[in-house]
């Protein structure tokens, strides 16, 4: 077997990414063993948008080393402390033109064989594993159909053929909406130039249309679509279904994991977390303690059948911290 031609890079920084990281690498290692892609984990460097150093513990550094992981500097320049989720955009100019990725959010687990994806790298995509947290149309308007073309017009791109027939005009689900947890294209530089360009202008400058809007946290999933849709991607096709499904699992806190994922999920998620080396250093980080090695998680799902979830995960949130058991 040969390793997969393309990069898995992830953001890394100090406090609860640091652990995720290591999960992360952890699970990779368990489930791809003869081959895998190398692991990039890019990590901010000090400076005037970070009070703190955001540069992850010693410990924690050699520990994703010895899995494997390499890290990759870069400076932050527009975002940093005040809007951390611009790391991942940052990030990408840092990384070599050319070399073919696929982003991750460190809060993921790889739980299958990264060979049964098929990726076009010319063709950029991202996860629809989304709510439709974005826009939230006012009372007397602009919809959804407004606010969206207001942007597709900004950058000169065509609205149309962006949009899912199959849904209803003003369902928020015609709209190409994406969650940033994955996506990929063939060059970081180029990905990462045009995603830079579009969210500083929404930031800086943001069309009367998105007056009533927010745009934190959501500023990266408002860009993240006009990227894809300018580079000539689109939805995923059938060949990505593995993405959020058999090979990897976007859990975002470990008490939605326990909660909702597949008994697959927990099982790598703890198998990846039992040798000594990582158990040692992940005991640190008060989540993985509770839930993982003093068994708050097994509580949790105890609480849930995932055959019949609540609709909406804020019900989630809510049972378990009725249940004194919710933490992150």
């Amino acid at each position: 077997m040969t390793a997969p031609r393309y990069t898995i890079v992830a953001i890394v920084q100090a406090g609860r990414l640091q652990y995720e990281a290591i999960l992360l690498a952890a699970s990779l290692a368990l489930t791809n063993p003869d081959a895998r892609p190398r692991l990039v984990l890019a990590e901010p460097q000090p400076g005037p948008l970070w009070p703190e150093d955001p540069r992850v513990s010693d410990p924690a550094r050699s520990l994703l080393a010895e899995l494997g992981a390499q890290f990759v500097p870069f400076e932050s320049r527009h975002f940093g402390a005040a809007y951390p989720y611009g790391n991942k955009i940052e990030a990408l100019t840092a990384l070599p033109r050319g070399a073919p990725f696929l982003f991750l959010d460190t809060d993921t687990l790889v739980t299958g064989a990264l060979e049964r994806l098929r990726f076009d790298f010319d063709r950029p995509s991202a996860s629809m594993r989304r709510e439709g947290t974005w826009p939230v149309p006012p009372l007397y308007g602009p919809g959804y159909g407004g606010i969206w073309k207001v942007l597709y017009d900004r950058f000169g791109l065509d609205f149309d053929s962006s949009l899912d027939p199959a849904q209803p005009d003003e369902h928020w689900r015609r709209y190409l909406y994406f969650n940033a947890g994955w996506f990929f294209y063939r060059c970081p530089q180029e990905f990462g130039a045009r995603f830079l360009d579009y969210a500083l202008s929404i930031r800086d400058d943001p069309p009367d249309a998105l007056a009533s809007q927010s745009l934190d946290p959501w500023l990266d999933q408002v860009a993240l679509p006009l990227v894809i849709h300018a580079l000539g991607g689109g939805r995923p096709g059938p060949g990505l279904d593995g993405l959020d499904g058999a090979v990897t699992c976007h859990y975002r806190l470990l008490p939605l994991l326990y909660a909702r994922e597949g008994d697959r999920v927990v099982e790598v998620l703890e198998q990846a977390a039992a040798p000594n080396r990582i158990k040692k250093v992940l005991k640190a980080y008060q989540p993985a303690r509770k839930m993982i090695y003093h068994g708050h998680g097994a509580r949790v799902r105890a609480l849930f059948d995932r055959d019949d979830l609540p609709r909406k995960e804020q019900q989630i949130r809510n049972r378990i911290r009725r249940e004194k058991l919710w933490i992150r």
